[in-house]
């Protein structure tokens, strides 16, 4: 039998699947039936997954839906930020409607679901999973990856998802571990970095809080905390982190718009329209931004096994809070602060559920690895979900 076999997983509906719509969230795509499987839903068929159903996504994985579509709702709350282009998939797991669905991640749209939702997600290295056959919304910051409810089964997936694959230049030649046999091991002498001013960058207080608490569950399973300082360099990443999505997005809907802009939902439309305009030396300076970020990252967790961080700067925000934020470039940029370096620097993240809050919302962190560090991500992370013993679920 395959490692997935009979399991019921949902996709992300801007992979490709053979003979059945791939709409991309969009108007424009909802009658593009492609001829050929996404690389990642090929493997997951070949490991036994049962694929259910295609998961409801923001238009073109960006910020919001097109206003001809329902958007997926929390089920921890129904007045609720779900995630952003990831939700379907997070609000899938979440409410028990498969055990574990794939997402696509460009400035956080693993993560934010997951952090809203209360689930398991895993951002990989760039390159460790194939993005051939998903249609892009940035090509140099897309990363597709697990959602589940359960470490384990994000580590099952990333198994069986991970790999070089001929048709996608940019995936590595590493061959990928079992990474669910790599779950035990104990956390004595794992070192993990914070950076407290970083934590608190535009952040809650009860953010901040659940990070603290998190670390004392750490510490007493045998890890070390270390103060470090987060690499400057990642301030302009976020506060431009358009102009790149910008500029790459534009290119992925070149053969869509201008042609067929009336069919377009105003978020996407100003996305591409502004990308249209990013010249060449603009985008340079960003991808020579991305290359400072990502050396001192890489210089940061030398001298640390992990860093830690939240996801987003709040609880997940109602619905109304969030679309002020979406409104707002500022705001969007300030809610990129945890995620998008991310991106560009390719390092793995694992975003984990920490708890209820009192108003019962779903509590999450993320923890930010080394280049193909995901073993020691997932080891960190199975060890702090038996700790806590998440068994939350709610009521949808």
């Amino acid at each position: 039998l395959g490692a997935l076999h009979g399991v019921p997983i949902g996709i992300k509906d801007l992979l490709f699947t053979a003979g059945i719509p791939t709409a991309s969230g969009t108007r424009v795509m909802a009658d593009f039936v492609p001829d050929f499987d996404a690389t990642v839903v090929t493997r997951l068929k070949e490991a036994g997954a049962v694929i259910i159903g295609k998961t409801q996504l923001t238009e073109g994985a960006l910020g919001a839906h097109h206003p001809d579509i329902q958007a997926p709702l929390n089920p921890w709350n129904r007045d609720h930020f779900p995630g952003v282009s990831s939700s379907g998939s997070g609000v899938a797991v979440a409410a028990g409607l498969a055990y574990g669905a794939l997402g696509s991640d460009t400035g956080g749209s693993i993560r934010f679901p997951c952090a809203s939702c209360g689930l398991v997600g895993m951002k990989p290295t760039y390159g460790r999973v194939s993005r051939y056959g998903a249609f892009a919304l940035a090509q140099s910051l897309d990363h597709i990856g697990p959602m589940t409810r359960t470490v384990e089964d994000a580590a099952r997936l990333l198994s069986v998802i991970a790999g070089r694959d001929s048709n996608d230049t940019t995936t590595l030649v590493d061959t990928p571990p079992n990474y669910a046999a790599m779950l035990s091991g104990g956390l004595d002498g794992l070192n993990i970095g914070v950076d407290w001013q970083y934590v608190s960058r535009g952040a809650d207080q009860a953010v901040v809080s659940v990070i603290r608490e998190v670390l004392k569950v750490f510490r007493q399973l045998g890890a070390r905390v270390t103060e470090v300082a987060m690499p400057s360099a990642y301030e302009r990443l976020v506060r431009e982190w358009a102009v790149t999505c910008g500029k790459e997005c534009a290119a992925a809907h070149a053969a869509y718009y201008p042609a067929r802009k009336s069919e377009y939902g105003p978020s996407l439309a100003a996305m591409i329209d502004m990308g249209r305009e990013v010249n060449d030396p603009q985008y340079q300076a960003l991808e020579e931004q991305r290359r400072i970020f990502r050396a001192a990252f890489d210089d940061l967790l030398k001298q640390v096994d992990v860093f830690i961080a939240p996801c987003m700067p709040s609880l997940p925000p109602t619905l109304k809070k969030m679309g002020e934020i979406l409104d707002s470039a500022e705001g969007t940029a300030d809610f990129l602060t945890f995620t998008a370096p991310f991106n560009y620097s390719g390092h793995p993240t694992l975003i984990l559920p920490a708890g209820l809050s009192g108003g019962g919302l779903p509590e999450s962190f993320q923890l930010v690895g080394r280049y193909l560090g995901e073993p020691t991500l997932f080891r960190a992370g199975s060890a702090f979900e038996q700790a806590i013993g998440l068994d939350d679920r709610p009521i949808a």
